[in-house]
């Protein structure tokens, strides 16, 4: 079934990690991360005992959950680039397609979405692929450009680039592609502004965001839960993505014959 709201085509290239890194080591990154931090924790205040995966930049989310949880990993797709994560143990990060996951079906509770679908390929088979892995019952929360918001108008940030959303846009496609929209929060109220004077008033206009004018949000945060009861095509699905060697060994040639064995 299409969609009565189709999404606009952007140029969904991924945004590089080093850049990635460098805003949110930014004093405007740091800021950035408090509010969407802040917006995640509404709807996820503790994750006892599950398995979570975040799929993109979710390294400075992601330390607020591992604590709680079974296991978490950090998949990061191979357009954006990996970093070591976390620091000081052994890594959990892998480099990934985002549409071919290296999981077993139905093996993850919780998967986090940041700086990810916005820059991806073909969102619909992404999320199809996170539907594939999550586990009955499995909630998935993404973190996306507002398009009505002035961050996704500003290329100075990460949430300037890829493709932003509508939460109607948001909403057709998490139903299209079998989950259930559920809860939602905003974040990203105050202008993304280098201007300390501008920051230092960033409080005032989140409040007043969050009660004024909550659908210019600078992101949109959507929950959703894996649907079950409606049947899906059973169809092995080919990749779309060809993978060449960058060496293609052709072995060793020698000059000698071999010495049949004896018996």
């Amino acid at each position: 079934m299409k969609s009565n709201c189709p999404l606009i085509t952007f140029d969904a290239m991924h945004a590089d990690i080093v850049d990635l890194r460098q805003f949110y080591h930014s004093e405007l990154g740091r800021f950035a991360e408090q509010s969407i931090a802040a917006a995640l924790t509404s709807l996820w205040a503790r994750l006892p005992e599950e398995r979570l995966v975040g799929l993109g930049y979710v390294v400075p989310y992601l330390d607020r959950f591992r604590e709680d949880t079974e296991r978490t990993f950090a998949f990061m797709p191979a357009g954006q680039g990996a970093v070591n994560w976390p620091m000081g143990s052994a890594s959990a990060t892998a480099l990934v397609f985002d549409e071919e996951l290296p999981l077993p079906d139905s093996s993850i509770d919780r998967v986090l979405m940041v700086h990810s679908l916005e820059f991806a390929e073909s969102p619909r088979e992404t999320l199809k692929e996170l539907w594939r892995i999550l586990a009955p019952g499995g909630r998935l929360v993404i973190v996306v450009p507002n398009r009505r918001g002035v961050w996704a108008r500003m290329e100075h940030t990460p949430f300037g680039s890829g493709r932003p959303y509508s939460r109607g846009q948001l909403t057709a496609l998490l139903r299209e592609t079998n989950f259930t929209p559920g809860a939602t929060a905003e974040a990203l109220f105050f202008p993304p502004s280098k201007l300390r004077a501008v920051l230092s008033l960033r409080r005032v206009f989140e409040r007043l965001g969050r009660v004024l004018s909550p659908v210019f949000s600078g992101v949109i945060v959507v929950e959703a839960q894996k649907r079950l009861y409606q049947g899906l095509p059973v169809a092995a699905r080919a990749s779309r993505r060809v993978f060449v060697p960058v060496l293609a060994p052709r072995g060793v040639p020698t000059t000698r014959e071999e010495t049949p064995l004896k018996r």
